[in-house]
């Protein structure tokens, strides 16, 4: 009798061929997991996998979780499972040049977080994670990041943020000479203008010197993404000549300078680019439409790759 009672908590049990997953609940009960377990497809006996958790005194300390359950799965193995904690975990992806709200809205969807911060302001997310700066934009670093299901959303918020911090206090101490940033911060403001001109490695550095020589020379930094962000919901899709002349904080046509913020969660590429431009002397540049641009060091020759690029089209694609 006890060989076959041993027998039926270690056979392997039915699993459908690409295994299933199973969230357990705080607070689940053997009974309750066993259900589950059926639910997804997994043949146990409901009576079987109680007197597993019970010989195994397991029954108090099943932990919640997302279970992966594959071939193979015996009942003994699975209450050691969720003895264990062995779960898997989660990840979720801040994507480069995304906004603040997006990250935001990123965790929101996330079933695997505890969404603590679902009705925080912007003030109260940067003071639970330690950090000092007024406004969140640009503040955390576009990755893919893995957590224990059942994470506060709060240590996403929180891991992202000290990447960034790391990865622009590093850039920072490798930057070169005499670049026209009074701080880290500002730096990373230049780093989210130049995530939003181009998607192109190559162009980085190119775009980062243009920037950079506009700012040293006292030149408005006239970067259309920077317009677009302080329309906020206004901005209906296209940038009409009212939208320029509409002057605002983040209107850079209108004022010389930096906007007051970044406008993105810059990359680290962008970071770079910032904080090493390639050491041309461009002050233009246009866009060819392919997604390549076209770089210029005086007006004359700037307004002739207009001519050639884009009197027909987008006003957003010129700088």
């Amino acid at each position: 009798m006890a060989s076959w009672a041993w027998y039926e908590l270690v056979r392997p049990l039915e699993v459908p061929r690409d295994g299933v997953e199973v969230r357990v609940v705080p607070g689940s009960t053997a009974r309750l997991v066993a259900r589950q377990l059926r639910e997804a497809g997994v043949a146990v006996n409901s009576w079987e996998f109680v007197v597993a958790a019970t010989l195994t005194r397991t029954t108090r300390s099943l932990r919640a979780g997302r279970y992966s359950v594959g071939q193979g799965a015996s009942i003994l193995s699975l209450v050691e499972k969720l003895r264990r904690g062995d779960v898997e975990h989660g990840q979720l992806t801040i994507v480069e040049g995304s906004s603040f709200a997006d990250l935001r809205s990123v965790l929101a969807q996330s079933i695997e977080l505890r969404h603590d911060t679902a009705d925080w302001t912007e003030s109260q997310i940067l003071h639970a994670i330690g950090a000092q700066e007024t406004r969140a934009e640009g503040l955390f670093a576009p990755d893919t990041y893995i957590f224990d299901p059942g994470s506060s959303d709060v240590e996403v918020y929180r891991q992202a943020y000290l990447a960034q911090k790391d990865r622009i206090e590093r850039a920072w101490q490798a930057r070169a000479a005499d670049l026209p940033y009074a701080d880290t911060y500002e730096a990373l403001i230049m780093a989210s203008i130049i995530e939003k001109e181009t998607g192109r490695t190559e162009e980085r550095r190119q775009v980062a010197a243009v920037f950079v020589n506009r700012k040293r020379l006292g030149m408005p930094l006239q970067t259309d993404p920077s317009v677009i962000y302080g329309l906020g919901s206004r901005f209906d899709g296209r940038l009409h000549k009212r939208d320029l002349q509409a002057d605002t904080p983040y209107n850079t046509y209108t004022r010389v300078g930096l906007p007051p913020t970044p406008i993105s969660l810059p990359g680290r590429a962008a970071i770079e680019a910032a904080l090493n431009p390639d050491p041309t002397k461009a002050l233009y540049f246009v866009g060819r439409g392919d997604g390549s641009s076209e770089f210029s060091l005086t007006l004359a020759e700037h307004n002739r790759a207009v001519d050639r690029y884009q009197r027909a089209g987008a006003h957003d694609e010129v700088h």
